[in-house]
């Protein structure tokens, strides 16, 4: 029994000896891994929290879009964009606001929502509210602008919708060969069940043969 107790007393020295030296490390580490794991489930946590503020505005600001009242939705929708910016509710809002001013033909108003969702709404979204604002950029007769915006559109799903507003853009400079080739391109990139490839074909058809 004597020996099987001087080994054990040899153990518990060689584990004070090991704590001695690595119990400290050994706290550090553990320290570190719960913190961890508490901000992990905190920013989960905080992230949902957020979301359901953003999502109860944007019920409120349905039912003043349904009112049809360009200024009040544009101040709603500002209202969630400063609060909840990086929610996608806030990127819809700016869609909607800018297409209720762009129909008031509030056409600032239109811009300034758009150049917001162009720039920091959701990325899914961000080249449609490029080709939007190109298109107000055009009613405006801002050319030069319209097609830098409408040019900086390179994602694969939009070229043919970019393409063809490139031309109403040149079309509307004057430029019927610049504006030729631009539709033709819209017509090539198109998906043939698309129903902006038949007004495509009807715009170059309208353009007749280059000369």
């Amino acid at each position: 029994m004597a020996v099987y107790d001087l080994e054990e007393q040899e153990r518990l020295d060689a584990l004070k000896d090991w704590w001695a030296q690595y119990g400290k490390m050994v706290y550090a580490f553990v320290t570190a891994v719960a913190v961890s794991f508490a901000a992990y489930h905190g920013w989960h946590y905080y992230q949902k929290t957020q979301n359901e503020q953003a999502e109860t505005l944007f019920q409120s600001l349905q039912k003043v879009a349904a009112a049809n009242d360009a200024k009040k939705l544009s101040g709603a929708a500002q209202l969630l964009i400063d609060k909840f910016p990086g929610s996608f509710y806030a990127t819809d809002a700016a869609l909607q606001a800018a297409k209720a001013a762009f129909a008031a033909k509030d056409y600032a108003g239109a811009r300034t929502h758009l150049q917001w969702a162009a720039d920091k709404g959701k990325a899914g979204f961000r080249s449609i509210a490029q080709l939007r604002l190109a298109a107000v950029l055009l009613e405006e007769k801002k050319y030069d602008e319209a097609l830098k915006v409408v040019e900086s559109v390179n994602e694969e799903g939009y070229i043919s919708l970019s393409a063809d507003l490139k031309g109403d853009i040149l079309l509307s400079q004057g430029k019927k060969d610049a504006a030729r080739t631009a539709y033709q391109l819209a017509l090539d990139k198109s998906d043939t069940r698309s129903p902006i490839k038949q007004i495509t074909q009807f715009k170059l058809d309208a353009l007749g043969v280059q000369k």
